[in-house]
């Protein structure tokens, strides 16, 4: 009987353990979406799969939350499955809609976004979820493209159209959706295209629709936070968590709101960043321990610059046998940013070579290509070409290129890399970067057998516009011109004194000799000597010769020119 009666106690277990999950519905499953518990939802999600699986929307709303965390395919084939359930299900036709315009496939977007529409008669959700893919960064990106949130706001609109209402109450106002939704999503492309104006418009209207949803005052907040009004963003998310304490975006939010509270107000930066810490693992405390999450922390801890901490969670999450590739991707950048080279080296290629090339961005080859060239292989520069034939906006890339260039003293291309980066950089480019120009033309002038003066008139044209450029000019830009000009003074028998204002400009700007570096000490006595040679050979002026010489011999007693000088006999032709 004992027996009996512990097995009937088990089995009572079981059906109301069974009877607990079987209760969980739709509506649970997309809260749970909504508060950020992917883990949470999929599971529930893929349960209703089972009890409801002639219910087409289940399988939208799994494949959705694949969507969320970067499992495209997973959710394509969720989608496929809905419309084998239902092939009139506008959703899924969403769905893949999404799946195609992630994949940058214009044409399937447009079609299954059509299909959708021709479906979804007075239903919202098609429009809202079309919004929602079109806002969705694609390749890596941080942010959608204007392009693709101004789709969003035309769908979304068209979507307002369709479904519009007449208010029972208010005969004379025009007719309106009912779901807020799709308002908080409209509001999400406002601000987005940065017309904050609207943005607070549609997300009033939302907050009107349904005055106790947590992620109206959450997308109000970061609102605020966009307009650096941080005071308010935060009584926003207080808000918030005061309809629901458990609301986890508000926290993650709050932590973002915080982290650019620290980097706008600099006084306020140590408090910040430790709160947006906080925040950040209360919210992950909130959502779910997985490795997407985990993921959803590094992406924080990258904007935040805390590598020391994304290595040691990327590090964790590539021990995971279930975690997802791309974790190799955050590794590849927080070692780099250590400067674990090797570390960041592995884990790039792991990453590139195994993850779907659909998958890669540029700044995958960037990192991959800085982290090469930090180990002194020129093979990076390929791998950096390769970012740029990605996304020819990130023109940084070339000044790197060319200082790799400069550091290995390949001075021709370090020279030709410096000029494409001054044509492509914009308002990134320094004087500095004209200078390292002008140096490495110069030296690659000098560097051969025979003198090219093809680069050396590039050396000196780039020095001149630095020089001219700033209203006092350090000695090195006199110098560098000095020498650049001298250098092309071919015929070393009649120098026609191409360096002579150069010197002269360079030795008036050094007026204390008793604060010369032993380099400007050297550069004094190279001025000197030159002025002196040319005062000799050139004009014959024999006074003028021997007070240069006198000034480069007072400075350096060991100097050769100026002590062969006084050595010879005054009149003598000798060179």
């Amino acid at each position: 009987m004992k027996i009996i009666n512990k097995m009937a106690v088990t089995g009572l277990g079981v059906i109301l353990m069974g009877s607990s999950v079987f209760a969980q519905s739709l509506t649970d499953a997309k809260k749970a979406i909504d508060a950020e518990q992917f883990q949470k939802a999929k599971s529930m999600l893929k349960n209703l799969t089972v009890t409801e699986s002639s219910k087409a929307d289940n399988y939208f709303y799994l494949g959705w939350v694949y969507i969320k965390q970067d499992y495209p395919d997973s959710a394509k084939a969720q989608f496929q499955k809905g419309l084998n359930v239902d092939p009139k299900s506008a959703l899924n036709y969403v769905g893949l809609g999404v799946v195609a315009h992630l994949d940058k496939d214009a044409a399937g977007t447009v079609s299954n976004f059509n299909q959708a529409i021709a479906l979804a008669g007075k239903d919202t959700k098609p429009y809202v979820y079309m919004g929602k893919g079109y806002l969705l960064p694609v390749g890596g990106a941080v942010n959608p493209t204007p392009v693709d949130a101004h789709a969003a706001l035309d769908v979304l609109n068209k979507g307002v159209t369709a479904t519009a209402v007449k208010d029972k109450k208010h005969k004379d106002d025009p007719a309106a959706s009912t779901d807020p939704e799709i308002y908080m999503t409209l509001g999400e492309a406002d601000r987005i295209l940065v017309m904050s104006n609207d943005a607070y418009t549609n997300f009033s209207t939302a907050q009107t629709l349904d005055p106790k949803s947590p992620a109206v005052y959450v997308a109000l907040g970061v609102l605020w936070k966009y307009a650096d009004n941080f005071e308010d963003a935060e009584k926003q998310f207080q808000q918030a968590l005061g309809i629901d304490p458990n609301y986890g975006p508000a926290y993650r939010e709050w932590a973002e709101t915080d982290y650019r509270w620290a980097i706008t107000v600099p006084t306020y930066a140590d408090a910040k960043i430790k709160e947006a810490v906080q925040q950040y693992q209360k919210y992950l405390s909130l959502t779910d321990t997985s490795p997407e999450s985990e993921m959803r922390y590094a992406d924080f801890l990258i904007n935040a610059g805390d590598y020391k901490t994304l290595q040691q969670v990327a590090t964790d999450l590539s021990k995971t046998a279930s975690s997802n590739l791309r974790v190799y991707r955050y590794l590849m950048i927080a070692a780099y940013e250590n400067k674990d080279y090797p570390a960041a080296l592995a884990a790039g290629n792991t990453w590139l070579t195994k993850a779907d090339p659909k998958r890669l961005i540029p700044l995958d080859y960037i990192y991959l290509g800085r982290t090469q060239l930090a180990l002194k292989d020129s093979t990076g520069i390929a791998t950096l070409n390769k970012a740029l034939s990605l996304d020819s906006t990130r023109t940084p890339i070339y000044g790197e290129i060319a200082a790799f260039y400069y550091s290995q003293a390949k001075w021709a291309l370090a020279g030709d890399s410096y000029s494409v980066y001054i044509a492509k950089g914009g308002r990134k480019v320094t004087l500095n970067d004209y200078f390292k120009a002008g140096y490495s033309y110069y030296r690659a002038g000098i560097a051969g057998t025979k003198t090219d003066t093809v680069l050396l008139n590039k050396a000196d044209s780039a020095f001149s516009y630095v020089q001219h450029k700033m209203a006092t000019p350090p000695p090195v830009i006199l110098i560098s011109r000095a020498r650049a000009n001298d250098a092309k003074d071919l015929d070393r028998n009649n120098i026609k004194g191409l360096a002579k204002p150069y010197y002269e400009q360079y030795i008036a700007m050094m007026t204390d000799p008793t604060a010369f570096s032993a380099d400007e000490k050297a550069s004094m006595v190279e001025a000197y000597d030159y002025l002196g040679n040319y005062y000799f050979y050139k004009e014959k002026d024999m006074a003028k010769a021997t007070d240069f010489y006198t000034k480069a011999h007072g400075l350096d007693p060991t100097d050769k020119v100026s002590s062969d000088f006084f050595k010879r006999k005054p009149g003598t032709k000798s060179k």
